[in-house]
């Protein structure tokens, strides 16, 4: 009988320490309902055990139920509650009011520290000022050349699967994505360096996949469970290769500094030949003229522009590919767009033009709304927010899901269709101008909109003109690894336009 002592010692731990966090976050007067099938102390967190496929179909789940009850739903993982919106008035509300990141993000944070992405309120308000000037449109501009050079590149390195049948595209345009991100970002050619570029793509994915597991392991939410486990260990291998790249170009460029501290402009490669200046100059120009920004806050600024300026646009491009396959009527239209602007030549896409690729921006933003990338966000409530409808308890984590606004009701009928036409015409998109999160909603939505529709629209300008895709999207399979990623069913054929 001694040995059930300890057990029963933990388990009044454990429901005492459940009692004085409930008592220390208590329900508001007008709590959102209730998710079904919670169990008691583990509440729904048995349900989000399994695959990153089994993942991802929990989450629609949650958001499929949560349209019936006025868009917002409480749901639990362990002791603690959590709110899930797909409502994006309610969403725009939490954005706004909960600036602080939920702890979910300190999973992250070994990787990416304070970036923008992961970084406590009270640093992102300082450093979203600092660095908005390095994302400004001149600052921009300077980088077409080196997305019309990559975006050639692309072409060229396609050309081998011409009438091959299909293949993974995807391979594609993840190396492609990073090495413009790492040009622009970091000012550093890794375009020789396959070595370097597998193993930056290859970390990029497993760090990814001990997100998820640490976050589906409710166990290893704790610092203290997670230090001795085996995904601690799989996660300081990835930051190794990670933290590598980025900490060696760094000491390197502060070492080109000239006597009066200007570092030199970068030329772009086979085209153009013009100049750019890469963030990390900027950041490091920053730091010496103005003594903010040490070393380690400007490597975790640039790691978050690589991993948000790369992953993000080459899944992008792969599931837009794949749908343009899958819709032989979307793919002519925009090539006779194309040819509107660019006639026959073979020409780079110049600033002008971004303007009057319309077709081609709605095509990009329809295939962010069916494929969000980035397809849930997580805020900690610092105060009770009242919604339309409910009101969420302070010191609470809030999902907000940005694929659940994306196929909110208000989209009509054909929301799960894919209907690039919609952007064509304002009466035939939803009347709520926070029906579309594709980059986020509120003040802390993403800071490289911008820099990530000029570079996609340019490489697919360029990819467009060469080659017609064939595919089917209604193969794919999706998982949840942070971001949407396919877990089969993905694969594109290609042939060259005459």
């Amino acid at each position: 009988m001694t040995f059930l002592v300890p057990i029963l010692i933990c388990v009044v731990c454990v429901l005492y320490s459940y009692y004085l966090w409930k008592k220390s976050c208590p329900d508001t007067d007008n709590e959102p309902p209730k998710f079904p099938g919670a169990l008691p102390i583990l509440g729904h967190a048995l349900q989000l055990i399994g695959d990153s496929c089994h993942l991802w179909r929990a989450v629609n789940d949650l958001a499929n139920k949560s349209y019936d009850i006025g868009g917002v739903v409480a749901a639990y993982i362990g002791p603690r509650t959590i709110y899930v919106i797909t409502d994006p008035d309610d969403f725009f509300t939490v954005a706004n009011t909960s600036l602080e990141k939920d702890g979910f993000y300190d999973f992250a944070k070994p990787w990416l520290g304070e970036g923008l992405v992961t970084g406590k309120m009270s640093i992102w308000k300082n450093h979203r000022k600092l660095l908005n000037p390095a994302f400004s449109q001149i600052v921009l501009d300077g980088f077409l050349g080196v997305f019309n050079d990559q975006a050639r590149k692309l072409v060229k390195d396609l050309e081998k699967e011409v009438g091959k049948g299909p293949f993974d595209h995807w391979t594609y345009t993840r190396h492609n994505a990073l090495e413009t991100i790492c040009l622009t970002a970091l000012g550093v050619d890794f375009t020789d360096h396959t070595i370097l570029n597998s193993q930056y793509v290859h970390a990029t994915e497993q760090i990814f996949n001990t997100m998820v597991d640490r976050f589906q392991k409710f166990w290893l939410h704790s610092p203290l469970t997670f230090r001795w486990s085996d995904v601690k260990k799989k996660q300081d291998a990835c930051l190794k290769i990670l933290h590598n790249m980025s900490y060696t170009v760094l000491r390197r460029r502060r070492a080109e500094f000239d006597v009066n501290n200007i570092l030199p402009e970068r030329k772009t490669g086979n085209t153009s030949g013009k100049k750019f200046k890469a963030f990390m100059d900027l950041l490091l120009e920053l730091s010496v003229e103005k003594g903010v920004l040490n070393d380690r806050e400007i490597r975790e600024h640039v790691d978050t522009m690589i991993v948000g300026g790369h992953d993000t646009s080459a899944n992008v491009l792969m599931y837009t590919l794949l749908l343009l396959g899958s819709h032989p009527e979307v793919q002519e239209k925009a090539n006779q767009e194309l040819r509107d602007v660019f006639g026959d030549s073979d020409r780079d896409v110049e600033k002008h033009d971004l303007s009057q690729l319309v077709y081609l921006e709605a095509i990009l933003k329809e295939s962010m709304r069916i494929y969000t990338i980035v397809p849930v966000v997580a805020r900690r409530l610092d105060r009770n927010v009242q919604l339309k409808n409910y009101t969420l308890a302070a010191g609470r984590t809030c999902f907000m899901f940005l694929f659940g606004i994306h196929r909110h009701p208000m989209w009509g009928p054909d929301a799960d269709q894919f209907k690039p036409d919609r952007w064509m015409d304002p009466a035939t998109l939803p009347d709520n101008s926070n029906a579309f999160a594709g980059f986020s909603l509120g003040r802390r939505m993403c800071i490289g909109k911008t820099y990530a529709l000029m570079s996609m629209k340019t490489t697919l300008s360029h990819v467009l003109r060469k080659y017609r895709f064939k595919g089917d999207h209604t193969k794919l399979e999706l998982k949840l690894d942070v971001m949407l990623k396919p877990a089969s069913g993905y694969y594109v054929s290609i042939e060259k336009r005459h």
